[in-house]
């Protein structure tokens, strides 16, 4: 969702910042993108435990950040390219379709609401309560058995790498849309496909991935 379908990674960077500043943290660009695709929670350890932070400090941090995230995205936020597109793509040929994420689900059901896509959804799924978020599978395997659909016969569509990852342990095909400054990155090449926009998908990419009727 956030960065595949919603222009929103720039906002969670931002509420990641703003959060991080009382700290003395400056992320790069590069150690933001590091991280990308993982839980608030799974976020938050990952740089106190790289910068040393207290972690008595986790928990009210991790609300900081969600908190602005939720009120950027939802005053801010736009619809990337093709995302209407994909859903009637999809939809045209009787494909079912779920949404499965590691934002908090009252953040996906403002999203999907914002980008009035509800109606094409048969399923949506939150890695929120699980025990462990991306790059393990879990949220996409449960997507798939709210689907009613084998892992094998899915297509997951991904930016980050641990998404990535976490789609090709479940067994899944894997279409990435990176991030723009990261397209050249030799770490995309576990996926079945890279594309630069959702627009680019048609009836041959999805022959190409064993999907043609």
């Amino acid at each position: 969702m956030d960065g595949l379908l919603i222009d929103s990674e720039p906002l969670w960077q931002k509420a990641g910042q703003q959060a991080l500043l009382p700290f003395n943290i400056e992320l790069t660009a590069e150690q933001y993108h590091s991280s990308t695709g993982l839980r608030t929670p799974e976020w938050i350890e990952h740089w106190f435990t790289h910068f040393n932070i207290d972690t008595t400090h986790s928990n009210s941090t991790i609300d900081s950040i969600e908190t602005l995230a939720l009120n950027q995205i939802q005053e801010s936020g736009l619809a990337l390219p093709g995302v209407e597109y994909i859903m009637e793509f999809f939809a045209a040929r009787k494909f079912k379709i779920g949404l499965a994420s590691s934002s908090p689900l009252k953040l996906i059901e403002m999203v999907v609401d914002k980008l009035q896509i509800r109606s094409h959804l048969d399923a949506i799924t939150s890695a929120e309560g699980l025990p462990f978020g991306k790059p393990h599978p879990q949220v996409f395997i449960n997507c798939a058995e709210a689907l009613g659909i084998a892992t094998s016969r899915c297509i997951v569509f991904e930016d980050s790498f641990n998404g990535m990852i976490a789609a090709k342990a479940a067994k899944m095909r894997c279409v990435v849309v990176p991030e723009a400054t990261s397209v050249n990155s030799i770490k995309w090449g576990a996926a079945d496909l890279q594309l630069e926009s959702l627009l680019q998908f048609n009836e041959k990419e999805l022959v190409g991935l064993g999907f043609g009727w």
